[in-house]
């Protein structure tokens, strides 16, 4: 693997061994606990040392070489020589902490849980992932911890294997649910984590452009089956691409609820829970200022099958309704890519994309699905975070008051799918 450093990233690459942990000290200090591997600014990751930066030259991203799993990810935040400001994501731009503010001589300590994974199933299968997520850092050998915000204070870091009380929540889905690599494009998945205390982790396997049947043939669901475990959750978003199929035996009530069987068999086999998410809207309004319904029957067929069957069901296609419907035609733009040229490096052209959201869109997302599994009752909830305020897409947050803070991956090449 290369060296990859962009803004305030922190890439954990060395090998940590089953029930250790390793600590990095960022601080400057001299005097360090014994196993305590201090960082200065100059080191850069080398395959002998299995750490150090990434994406040289800056020095915001730092490696260390991990198995699949879950990890306990410890941060303390603070610098005894200057205030800060401190956002830390992780793996392809997942959210766990925002804006952390320290004064100058203090420190806090956070603990979260990172899932990290590879395309390798079994020695002799892997997930067919598509040419573009080749680079991307969800699916390597690292597990990637992004440390950004207006003043980024780091002093500590340590890493190590989670327990096995985590209870692991595997997201499947398409581009509105994946870890999205590149602003200003983002997804419900990778912002979901920012509610969660540690004894949760997101494993999210969605990819732009898949549909419930893409999804199984590239053995993604073979993936997520490999590494389940009882008391675990998937969550199953379609409906976007399913739409778009055609051909004898496709449709709602055919091929898509077929699939979705598929799912909820497999998964209760390894007793495991599912849960369904109707998909999200499209920025489609009519005259009156309504949202169009354009996703056909695919709702409804995962409606259906979730009533047969009796599984958990987030209606986030209803709740998006209502959150482009209060924000308005013109106002539901803030929440997705709707950016005039040169809004970002490199962007000649202006995005206007009515199905893909921004960061302050999938933030009011990633509530209203805090908010389905409220409804539903589901047990993780007891592991809301207590700064969780609860949420109601008739009135969402104001979208000139969001603040995110830029990572330094950009692309003008919307995600597959529509």
């Amino acid at each position: 693997m290369g060296l990859r450093v962009y803004g305030f990233i922190i890439i954990l690459i060395g090998a940590v061994l089953p029930g250790v942990a390793q600590t990095f000290d960022f601080s400057g200090s001299k005097k360090l606990p014994e196993g305590v591997i201090g960082v200065s600014s100059d080191m850069r990751y080398s395959a002998e040392t299995g750490y150090g930066y990434d994406f040289v030259p800056a020095t915001n991203f730092f490696s260390v070489a991990v198995p699949d799993g879950n990890y306990k990810v410890t941060v303390t935040l603070g610098s005894k020589r200057k205030a800060g400001v401190t956002t830390v994501r992780a793996e392809s731009r997942r959210l766990f902490l925002e804006g952390i503010t320290t004064k100058r001589g203090e420190f806090k300590t956070f603990t979260f849980t990172i899932n990290k994974r590879s395309p390798v199933i079994s020695a002799t299968e892997s997930v067919r992932i598509k040419p573009r997520e080749q680079h991307k850092l969800n699916w390597d050998d690292r597990l990637t911890i992004e440390i950004a915000g207006v003043a980024p204070q780091l002093a500590r870091l340590t890493v190590e294997p989670a327990d096995d009380e985590v209870t692991t929540v595997y997201l499947c889905g398409n581009s509105t649910v994946v870890d999205q690599d590149y602003e200003p494009w983002a997804s419900w998945g990778q912002m979901i984590p920012r509610w969660f205390d540690d004894r949760v982790s997101f494993a999210n396997y969605a990819e732009s452009g898949e549909s419930a049947a893409s999804f199984i043939s590239a053995g993604r669901l073979k993936k997520i089956l490999a590494h389940l475990r009882a008391g675990d959750y998937v969550f199953v978003e379609f409906g976007h691409n399913d739409q778009k199929q055609r051909g004898p035996g496709k449709g709602a009530y055919y091929n898509f609820a077929t699939e979705l069987k598929t799912f909820v068999d497999e998964v209760r086999q390894r007793q495991a829970t599912i849960v369904f998410v109707t998909p999200t809207q499209r920025r489609s309004f009519d005259n009156s200022g309504h949202i169009q319904e354009t996703h056909a029957d695919y709702p409804d067929a995962m409606r259906w099958v979730a009533g047969r069957e009796e599984v958990p069901l987030i209606e986030l296609h209803d709740m998006t309704r209502t959150f482009f419907e209060t924000l308005g035609v013109e106002g539901s733009k803030q929440a997705l890519v709707h950016y005039p040229a040169n809004s970002y490096p490199n962007q000649p052209q202006p995005l206007a994309d009515n199905t893909h959201f921004n960061p302050y869109g999938t933030y009011e997302i990633a509530k209203m699905v805090v908010e389905g599994m409220k409804q539903l009752g589901l047990p993780l909830i007891q592991h809301v975070r207590s700064d969780y305020i609860p949420f109601d897409p008739a009135h969402p947050d104001d979208p000139t008051t969001f603040h995110w803070d830029d990572s330094p991956f950009f692309e003008n090449l919307k995600p597959d799918g529509n």
